[in-house]
């Protein structure tokens, strides 16, 4: 039978996905002063990696590497097939990489649909689309949408940022699992270990610019308390 391939009852072997990021020997600096040694990480496609690490490990300068908002001294990042360094950002930006940062990024004297807005200069989506995926996610944001961004609480500041990334990046921990289920690759930069190890599929560990572990979430937990009580 053209086209069908027999396997005498066995199941077919599994395809391995190849990794959605790929760290390979990163290094990066401040000027003189050297905060990542020779990183190597691959993120799986479809995961939810946490990056764990004490004050001061490099989990930030490593992230902004990643989205390719700090180029490196040595070392690359890969997104699928893309080199992160050599990629100009916008174009990265229209690939769906994206960072969503702690401090929020909303423009706060704008009102939440002026916000979204904002994300359609980028080309190829519309407002429309921006709109019906963010209140879908985010209902809340739907009633606030003529609020000023900068009156609203805290969390839902947080949810506004994340509605402007490409397209909807999740902070609300229990929409993780569920968008990297539909393909999102989520790296997840949190101090709170045991947050993040509760809708991770793989993490690490770092600490003074190196990764010092890494495995499933369940081989972390007490590896990320010992790190964190002693450094």
């Amino acid at each position: 039978m053209s086209g069908t391939t027999v396997t005498d009852g066995a199941p077919p072997a599994p395809v391995e996905l190849p990794p959605s990021v790929t760290v390979r020997g990163l290094h990066a600096a401040y000027g003189r002063i050297e905060v990542l040694h020779g990183v190597d990480l691959e993120v799986p496609a479809g995961s939810v990696f946490a990056l764990l690490g004490p004050n001061g490990a490099g989990k930030s300068t490593l992230l902004k590497v990643m989205s390719g908002r700090m180029r490196p001294t040595a070392g690359e990042v890969l997104v699928g097939d893309t080199p992160v360094g050599k990629t100009p950002s916008e174009k990265l930006a229209r690939q769906g990489v994206c960072a969503v940062p702690e401090g929020r990024g909303i423009f706060p004297n704008l009102t939440v649909r002026e916000n979204l807005r904002i994300w359609t200069y980028r080309g190829g989506i519309s407002m429309k689309d921006v709109e019906e995926q963010t209140y879908a996610a985010f209902p809340v944001l739907k009633d606030r949408r003529r609020q000023m961004a900068g009156t609203m609480s805290g969390g839902e500041q947080q949810m506004l940022a994340i509605g402007r990334a490409p397209l909807i990046v999740a902070e609300l921990y229990e929409l993780v699992g569920g968008l990297s289920r539909q393909g999102m690759t989520i790296v997840l930069v949190e101090q709170f270990v045991t947050t993040a190890l509760a809708v991770a599929d793989h993490a690490a560990i770092m600490v003074h610019g190196r990764i010092e572990q890494q495995g499933t979430p369940a081989d972390m937990a007490d590896a990320a308390l010992n790190i964190y009580l002693t450094n």
